[in-house]
Parts: C-alpha cells; sequence; structure tokens
C-alpha cells in the first residue's frame, strides 16, 4: 500500500510539472510587462494601473477568510505602505470574490489604511495566478511597468527581501 501511494504521489508531482505550473501558482514571472489593469476600488471609483506609470506598485491579493492574509496585512501597513506612500509608491490590496460590505468589515478589523480594490470576479487575480493556487500574495510591479518581485504567503525573509527590492525600485 505505501508503495501505491508512493508511486502516485511521484506521478501527481510530474502531471504538476508537465503542465507548466510552478509551485507557487503564478503563470507569470519576474520581468514580464504587465497590461493596463482596471481595478473597482471599495470606495467605488475605477482606477487603472497605466495611471501609476512611473511608480512602484505592489498588489496585494487578500480575502477575509485568508487567516495568512491577516496575519501579513500589519506589516505591509507598517512596514511598507506607511514606510513609502509619500514616494513614487502606491500599495493596493486587491480582494478576491467577496462582497464589498464583508470587506468593509475586514479592513476595519485589519486596521489598513491602504486603498482597497474588490476582484469580484477574480479577473485580475487570474491574470497573474491560477484559479485554484491560493490567494495570500504580492506582485510587486516596477516604474517600467514590469514585475519585478513575487511573494506566496507570508515568509519573513521573502517578506523582507520583497521590501529591499520595493527600496531598490524606488532609487531608480
Amino acid at each position: 500500500m505505501k508503495r501505491i501511494l508512493l508511486l502516485f504521489s511521484v506521478f501527481l508531482l510530474f502531471v504538476n510539472m508537465l503542465s507548466g505550473q510552478p509551485e507557487r501558482g503564478y503563470h507569470v514571472n519576474v520581468g514580464d510587462s504587465i497590461s493596463n489593469i482596471s481595478l473597482n476600488m471599495l470606495d467605488g471609483s475605477i482606477i487603472d494601473l497605466k495611471d501609476y506609470k512611473d511608480k512602484v506598485v505592489v498588489l496585494q491579493f487578500t480575502a477575509s477568510w485568508c487567516s495568512v492574509c491577516r496575519k501579513e496585512m500589519p506589516y505591509l501597513e507598517k512596514e511598507v505602505w506607511l514606510e513609502n506612500k509619500n514616494d513614487d509608491f502606491i500599495l493596493i490590496a486587491v480582494d478576491l470574490k467577496e462582497d464589498p460590505e464583508k470587506v468593509r468589515s475586514y479592513i476595519m478589523k485589519t486596521g489598513i489604511t491602504y486603498p482597497v480594490a474588490i476582484d469580484a470576479d477574480g479577473s485580475v487575480f487570474a491574470q497573474f495566478a491560477y484559479e485554484n493556487a491560493g490567494v495570500t500574495r504580492n506582485v510587486v510591479i516596477g516604474k517600467d511597468g514590469k514585475i519585478a518581485y513575487l511573494t506566496r504567503l507570508f515568509d519573513r525573509n521573502e517578506f523582507d527581501e520583497m521590501k529591499k527590492a520595493i527600496s531598490e525600485l524606488l532609487l531608480k
């Protein structure tokens, strides 16, 4: 029985490798250019990422049910948003497939002050990651409109590397 399970596990790993789906769930890579993306903001406005040309942009994918997202958000608020919001920088939370009222409640509980978008149908998320790849992730886009850094889950070392990448991008 153990041998069958082992063979099945190896088979699944092999199928995953052949499918081209990276372990971290992204189908984009560092260096890829980002096309314009329109975001429906929680306040009812619509913004286009093209309007943030020459700024460093971080898209933080999140959802109220995501415990890792809730863990990461205070760090993003204090160490990324508050440290950089007066520079050529914008951090936008992109809430995945939730009702705006639920998102408002979630945002009040987290205490974040950075802007929040609603990705009601998951189409923004789908531009970066596979549908069931997991929501906790940050996409850092440089002033040149190219992906500069990608994170998955909340790992302190990776988070610190992301902060370093943002600082370097702001100097360019």
